[in-house]
């Protein structure tokens, strides 16, 4: 499939455009500390990030979510995340200086994340990031991968879905993209389990190294 230039960039969040992992790590040892275990490694976290809160809480303390004490678990590590949502985490590099030039050209991007908002606007803030299309887990009714939320970004944007490119590291981004009639865009160097394999979600366009999204991002510089 030949690339052609989109008129918006929406990014996921977490492990797409932000690196959080050092932060939401911090939160789950913290949990694991306050059960009296010792700290997880911070690759065996980092894998885990993008499935939630509830996979950290069962990775830290191997409760799944219908498990007795699971909920109040949950709220430990979300209250110790919330404190220090930004004190570690950065836009990916090199996506930071070219998310820079795109942004002062004025080139319209949003973010679609199933994050919260009320952890998402800190770190936005800590960031100075100023997308022009912010939906997050709690705006609609639904979230991804159903693709309600990118529609409304693009809505927002005031562009077509169809001139999108939608940029994720968890198979139910490319879900919600293909959903929602958008290039979808599979990256690899985000927090991806060992079992799964991004080469082999059906996405348009496939990167292995944030550098290399950077280069093919490049080309739709005016």
């Amino acid at each position: 499939m030949p690339m052609q230039a989109p008129k918006a960039i929406l990014f996921d969040l977490d492990g797409t455009l932000v690196d959080t992992a050092p932060d939401l790590a911090q939160a789950t040892n913290a949990l694991r500390i306050h059960h009296g275990l010792e700290p997880l490694p911070f690759e065996v976290i980092r894998r885990q990030v993008s499935n939630g809160g509830s996979a950290l809480v069962t990775l830290a303390l191997g409760l799944e979510a219908t498990s007795e004490g699971h909920t109040q678990a949950r709220q430990f590590l979300l209250d110790a995340y919330e404190q220090a949502v930004a004190v570690h985490s950065r836009v990916f590099s090199p996506l930071d200086m070219w998310l820079q030039e795109w942004h002062g050209d004025q080139r319209p991007w949003g973010i679609v994340t199933n994050k919260p908002r009320r952890y998402t606007l800190p770190l936005l803030e800590a960031l100075a990031l100023q997308p022009g299309a912010l939906l997050c887990a709690d705006d609609l009714s639904v979230k991804k991968p159903a693709p309600e939320p990118l529609w409304e970004a693009a809505r927002r944007l005031g562009v077509e879905p169809e001139q999108c490119w939608y940029i994720g590291d968890h198979a139910r981004d490319i879900e919600a993209a293909v959903a929602a009639g958008m290039t979808a865009v599979a990256v690899g160097y985000g927090y991806i389990s060992k079992e799964d394999d991004y080469q082999r979600w059906p996405a348009d366009f496939w990167f292995g190294e944030c550098e290399a999204l950077v280069d093919a991002l490049g080309a739709f510089k005016r």
